[in-house]
């Protein structure tokens, strides 16, 4: 016969419950899983390391506890954080989506995450991100543009952290890159519509740094090409404006250059965006494309093939740069080789009825 529990306490739980504010750990998703809790931590790690049965009774347990890791208490047992860091100067500039994209889908293939941080195009928020990142030691770190704050290199030198630069060209990274130049970009553009008969050729471009070493390089080639131009750059018409650029700061710079010269018979805009304002802008001002004006963006966007007349523009690869980035960082986390630190992704101009 059992005994009864004495008056005024609660009886004693037959199945084990979690106390109020306790979080379920690995021993309880093992016991309702019914595997051991180094199975349940493979599951969870390395799913490819465990069995299609094992890892479906671990996602299940978890989902009915409710359970989430404790990365902190994981991290300063293995040392591994499975987080990668990415710094991008905006994440309104639809040009980066692609990349950013193809990052978080090759490290979540891998079992890591990403952590996004906005840097802005003026870098001065890049040391103080840089800080906060380096401080929670993520197994990887990921840059757009190359380094060039001194004190932001010396620190990610100093941190051991893998890091990849991309969206530029160098033969000196911080550790590896994934890229391609702008300056060979600036080139390319201007021979392409030199050949194709322009002649009064003008940029809007960007004022971050990359955006003026490509237009710097578009306007050497014009005064190489077109002799008659002179040696000085200022010769080709150019507006700066404000990055990130936008539909109007397109609009807006059709109608500055025009007024400074009406003959202009071709516009390389160093965005998308910025060559689809000044696609709108020539409609209402009644000049016809191409016939009268041809327009090059840069970016490739989603929307860019749907515009009338189809934008020519120039096509960079942002799932090549998202997934080799990805794929160098883990390896790098994971004590691999990596025989290719720097990976030149290229790009390729799309020629359509903008053109």
């Amino acid at each position: 016969m059992s005994k009864p529990e004495p008056k005024g306490r609660a009886p004693v739980p037959t199945t084990r419950k979690s106390r109020k504010g306790s979080a379920p750990t690995v021993r309880d998703v093992a016991r309702v899983a019914g595997v051991a809790p180094m199975s349940v931590s493979r599951a969870l790690n390395n799913r490819d390391s465990v069995s299609p049965d094992i890892l479906r009774r671990v996602r299940e347990a978890v989902d009915k506890l409710g359970y989430v890791p404790n990365l902190l208490a994981g991290g300063l047992s293995s040392k591994k954080s499975r987080l990668v860091a990415a710094v991008v100067p905006t994440i309104s500039g639809a040009v980066f989506l692609e990349m950013i994209q193809a990052l978080t889908d090759a490290l979540a293939a891998r079992g890591y995450q990403l952590m996004l941080g906005q840097s802005g195009y003026e870098n001065s928020r890049e040391d103080a991100l840089l800080e906060a990142i380096i401080g929670r030691r993520p197994d990887g770190v990921l840059l757009t543009g190359i380094m060039r704050s001194e004190q932001g290199r010396r620190r990610l030198l100093a941190s051991g952290i893998p890091v990849v630069e991309t969206w530029d060209l160098t033969d000196q990274p911080i550790d590896m890159l994934v890229g391609f130049s702008h300056e060979k970009i600036g080139k390319a553009v201007a021979e392409y519509l030199h050949r194709r008969g322009r002649r009064r050729i003008a940029a809007i471009s960007a004022d971050d740094e990359r955006a003026v070493r490509r237009n710097r390089h578009f306007a050497e080639t014009l005064l190489a090409l077109q002799p008659g131009l002179g040696k000085d750059p200022a010769a080709v018409p150019t507006c700066v404006v404000k990055a990130p650029t936008s539909l109007g700061s397109g609009r807006a710079g059709l109608r500055e250059l025009l007024a400074r010269d009406p003959d202009i018979d071709a516009i390389f805009c160093s965005s998308d965006m910025m060559a689809q304002g000044v696609l709108l802008e020539a409609l209402a001002m009644g000049i016809k494309v191409p016939q009268q004006l041809a327009v090059i963006g840069l970016g490739d966007l989603s929307f860019s093939r749907d515009l009338y007349p189809p934008l020519t523009t120039v096509r960079i690869d942002g799932t090549a740069i998202g997934t080799t980035a990805a794929r160098m960082l883990i390896d790098r986390a994971e004590d691999k080789q990596v025989d290719e630190p720097i990976r030149d992704v290229g790009f390729v101009i799309v020629e359509r009825g903008s053109t």
